[in-house]
């Protein structure tokens, strides 16, 4: 029993290989230029969620004082 799931993990990586080699991947430049612009659209989503957080808080500051 433990000697057929080791020879079914065992082909399990092999197949993982053969479909590795068939994977098309990016190069060096697009993957800077794609991780680049999620760096700055995260950057950009975090000041405006910053910013309404900030708005809102004020708010509720000037609405409780009252």
């Amino acid at each position: 029993m433990l000697q057929f799931t080791l020879v079914k993990v065992i082909n399990y990586f092999k197949e993982v290989r053969v479909e590795l080699t068939k994977v098309t991947w990016p190069k060096k430049s697009e993957v800077t230029r794609l991780t680049l612009t999620v760096f700055i659209f995260s950057a950009v989503v975090a000041t405006y969620l910053g910013g309404l957080d900030y708005i809102f808080t004020k708010l509720l500051e000037q609405f409780l004082q009252k």
